[in-house]
């Protein structure tokens, strides 16, 4: 069984290899000092490192000068943001905060460590370890029992009401751990309005959650909640995206978090209309893909257009090797005909019928504008 002593030591020495960096911060004195939030979690489940986010009983940007280090944010309620090394440092002065009314921002006064831990989401990030004296856990509410259940629970009955963004946080943490609500926890998040939050707010959540890596499973549990309305078939196509962004060619290719956003919770939009397209030639392919944007390319693709990979690796690099200075050179006028002519000239590469160089296309991309102009 592990003393008090033994604890301590094993805190120290976590706290030390984990977090090195933060051994300038013990040096300094003067104010009280916490690691707090989600980089104790971490800590404590052993999971590698977390944001690094500090609480001082005091002033944040006097903390971040004394550290030496450039302050490339100081906010009116008390923050500052500061590199140490080689790792961005959070620093807030501890606050507590009221909610004039359920979704509003908060109204945010100077407070204790006490206080601080208070006002935070679930009991797993409400612990603290002080950087200056006893490197020794600070657990008030119970977060250290709740990993070892693996469960997420709230510290106050006002807590979704307060901020409804809490309830895809939690759905968040649910996903990347593994956890389950407690029971008194899960009823008074199933009330959660999420319409009291403004829409940025809520998208800006929801894109933290679709960028974790089971992101599929906590759209699901937002679901199985009932806070959310999946398209048809979106955890399904969640999981199609994320796979096909994790593995070549498609790697990169969207913004992962948008591209999971939409997959998941819609709505249906140009992916479907593209998805069920058939291509005869590698040209209408490329007219068809073009004119998409990337994350309903990826959709679209995971929603069984196969032919996209062959326009992904193959079709969109195609180029000429003229452009209109060359048909201005051979005696095409300025104007329209110049880009009928290089898109003619281009349509013909993709579909074999152009299989020479530089000259063969020059003289297609020549034809075709004085066609349009005889036309014309």
């Amino acid at each position: 069984m592990t003393t008090p002593a033994d604890h301590t030591e094993s805190i120290a020495g976590a706290l030390d290899h984990m977090h090195p960096e933060l051994a300038v911060v013990r040096d300094l004195g003067g104010d009280p000092v916490y690691l707090v939030g989600g980089a104790v979690r971490d800590l404590l489940l052993g999971r590698g490192r977390a944001d690094i986010d500090l609480v001082v009983e005091g002033d944040a940007a006097v903390l971040a000068s004394e550290l030496g280090a450039e302050v490339t944010s100081h906010e009116r309620f008390g923050t500052a943001k500061v590199r140490i090394g080689a790792h961005d440092v959070d620093i807030a002065a501890a606050r507590s905060e009221s909610y004039p009314h359920p979704g509003a921002l908060p109204a945010v006064e100077p407070a204790t460590l006490a206080e601080d831990l208070r006002r935070r989401d679930f009991t797993i990030n409400a612990m603290a370890i002080p950087l200056r004296g006893e490197p020794q856990l600070i657990d008030p509410h119970g977060g250290q029992a709740d990993l070892v259940a693996k469960q997420l629970r709230v510290l106050h009955p006002r807590s979704f009401e307060d901020d409804p963004t809490r309830a895809i946080r939690a759905a968040r943490y649910a996903a990347r751990f593994g956890f389950e609500l407690e029971p008194e926890t899960a009823e008074l998040l199933r009330g959660t309005d999420l319409s009291t939050v403004s829409g940025d707010r809520r998208e800006a959540e929801l894109l933290r959650l679709a960028a974790e890596a089971n992101a599929p499973r906590g759209f699901a549990l937002l679901a199985e909640w009932g806070l959310v309305e999946l398209r048809p078939g979106g955890v399904e196509l969640a999981l199609g995206v994320a796979e096909l962004l994790g593995a070549e060619p498609w790697s990169g290719e969207a913004p992962r978090g948008r591209a999971l956003l939409g997959a998941a919770l819609g709505p249906e939009g140009a992916e479907v209309s593209l998805a069920r397209q058939r291509p005869r030639l590698p040209s209408e392919a490329v007219a068809l893909a073009s004119a998409h944007d990337s994350v309903e390319l990826v959709l679209a693709r995971a929603l069984g257009a196969e032919w996209l990979d062959r326009y992904l690796v193959e079709w969109r690099r195609v180029a000429l090797r003229i452009d209109g200075e060359d048909l201005i050179a051979a005696g095409v006028p300025q104007g329209p005909a110049l880009g009928r002519g290089l898109k003619e000239a281009l349509r013909r590469k993709l579909d074999g019928e152009l299989d020479g160089g530089r000259e063969q296309e020059l003289a297609a991309a020549v034809a075709a504008a004085r066609r349009h102009d005889e036309v014309a």
